[in-house]
C-alpha cells in the first residue's frame, strides 16, 4: 500500500518554459513566487554606521533634521570634535570622549555619557546619567532627576536652545518643555566634604561653551541660542532665589494651554521676574483640594480635563503682578493665580511635592 504523499509528488511534472505545466492545465509557480512575504522583510535595512560618530579628531560633524528619526545612537572615542544632532532619538551613548562640544536633540530615552572629559554638552532627554566624567558642562533638559555616578567636576545649567524642528520634535520624543528638572542632581556616589557637582552662573551662555556649527550643511539649520527663544523655558531651578516672594499660577488643559503659559512667561520675565520652576502634570480631585484648598470646587472639573501647566515665578510683587497680567490678558481663560503672599508659599510647595512626588522624585 502506497503512501498518499508520495504518490502527489510522482504526479508531479516539470514545468515547460513559459511556466505552462506539462499537462497544458496549470502553471507551476517560481521558487521566488512560493517565498511567502512579510511586512518586515520590507523594511528599509539600517546601517548602524549611519547612526554612530566614531574614533574622530578635530572634526565638525553633525546630523540634519528627518536623519536620524528616532533611532539609536552612538558617539564614542571622540577628540576635539563638534557634533550636532538635529534630530530626535531613542537613546544616545557617549563613550570615552574626550574635549568635544556636543548638541543632543530630543532623546525619548537615556542619554549616559561614560568615560568622558573636558566636554560641554546641550542636552535634551527623558533621563541623563554620568559615570567616570569629568569636568563637564552640561546645559541640560530632563524631564526625571538627572544622576552622576563616580564623576567629579559636573556643572549644569538650563537647557535653552532654538531651531524651528525643535518643537515637533520634542513632542516626538515624548517630552514635554515643562517637565525640566535640570538642576535636582543625584550623586550615587557622593564624597564626605566634597561636591562633585554645581550650578553654572545664570548668565552663562550656550554658545560660548558649545558654539554655533561652521560647516556648511549644518549651517542650514536656523539656530538661536538667545534664552528668550528658547523652545524650552528657561528656569532658576534649585539657585537660590532673589526673594521671599513667590507666586504659583495655573493652567488647565485646553487648545491653548502651552501658548498661554508661554504667554504669560514672556510677560512675567519682562517685567524683571524670574521663572522658577515649571511643571506638566495630571491631577486628580484630592490633589486639587490640596492645592487650591477653599478654591477647590471652582478648579476640580478643569483638571479633570487633562494635564495642568504650573509655573512658579519669584521676585519682591510678583503676586500682585502675575494676578494683574491674568485679568488682563487672559480673560477668556480660566487661570489659577495666587491671592496673596502668605497663601503663594504654600501653594507653590503643596503644588512642586505632589508633582514630584507623581513623577517618581
Amino acid at each position: 500500500m502506497g503512501c498518499f504523499f508520495s504518490k502527489r509528488r510522482k504526479q508531479a511534472k516539470e514545468p515547460k518554459p513559459g511556466g505552462e505545466s506539462g499537462d497544458g492545465d496549470v502553471a507551476v509557480p517560481s521558487e521566488a513566487e512560493k517565498q511567502p512575504q512579510y511586512s518586515w522583510d520590507q523594511r528599509a535595512k539600517i546601517n548602524p554606521k549611519d547612526y554612530m560618530f566614531s574614533g574622530l579628531k578635530d572634526e565638525t560633524v553633525g546630523r540634519l533634521p528627518g536623519k536620524v528619526a528616532g533611532q539609536q545612537f552612538v558617539i564614542q572615542d571622540c577628540e576635539n570634535c563638534n557634533i550636532y544632532i538635529f534630530d530626535h532619538s531613542a537613546t544616545i551613548t557617549i563613550d570615552d570622549c574626550t574635549n568635544c562640544r556636543i548638541f543632543l536633540g530630543p532623546v525619548k530615552g537615556s542619554v549616559f555619557f561614560r568615560d568622558c572629559k573636558e566636554c560641554k554638552c546641550v542636552v535634551a532627554c527623558q533621563q541623563f546619567r554620568s559615570r567616570d566624567c569629568r569636568r563637564m558642562d552640561v546645559f541640560l533638559c530632563c524631564a526625571t532627576q538627572p544622576i552622576i555616578e563616580s564623576s567629579t567636576g559636573m556643572k549644569f545649567g538650563c537647557f535653552q536652545y532654538y531651531y524651528p524642528e525643535l518643537a515637533l520634535q520634542l513632542k516626538d520624543a515624548g517630552l514635554s518643555i515643562f517637565n525640566n528638572t535640570w538642576s535636582n542632581i543625584h550623586d550615587f556616589t557622593p564624597v564626605s566634604g566634597e561636591n562633585n557637582w554645581s550650578l553654572l552662573a545664570a548668565d552663562a551662555l550656550v554658545q560660548d561653551h558649545v558654539p554655533l556649527p561652521t560647516a556648511e550643511e549644518l549651517k542650514a539649520v536656523r539656530i538661536s541660542t538667545d534664552a528668550n527663544r528658547s523652545i524650552i523655558p528657561v528656569t532658576q531651578g534649585r539657585r537660590p532665589k532673589h526673594s521671599e516672594e513667590s507666586c504659583l499660577a495655573v493652567f488647565f488643559a485646553g487648545d491653548y494651554t502651552t501658548a498661554n503659559a508661554r504667554k504669560l512667561i514672556d510677560e512675567m520675565t519682562g517685567k524683571g521676574f524670574w521663572l522658577v520652576q515649571t511643571k506638566e502634570v495630571s491631577m486628580k480631585a484630592d490633589d486639587a483640594r490640596r492645592v487650591f484648598q477653599e478654591r477647590a470646587p471652582e478648579f476640580i472639573p478643569l483638571v479633570e480635563k487633562g494635564p495642568v501647566v504650573a509655573l512658579e515665578f519669584c521676585g519682591d510683587g510678583s503676586v500682585a503682578a502675575c494676578q494683574d497680567i491674568v485679568v488682563n490678558v487672559f480673560s477668556a481663560a480660566k487661570v489659577f493665580v495666587s491671592e496673596d503672599k502668605a497663601s503663594a508659599s504654600r501653594e507653590v510647595d503643596s503644588f512642586y511635592n505632589f508633582a514630584d512626588m507623581q513623577m517618581g522624585m
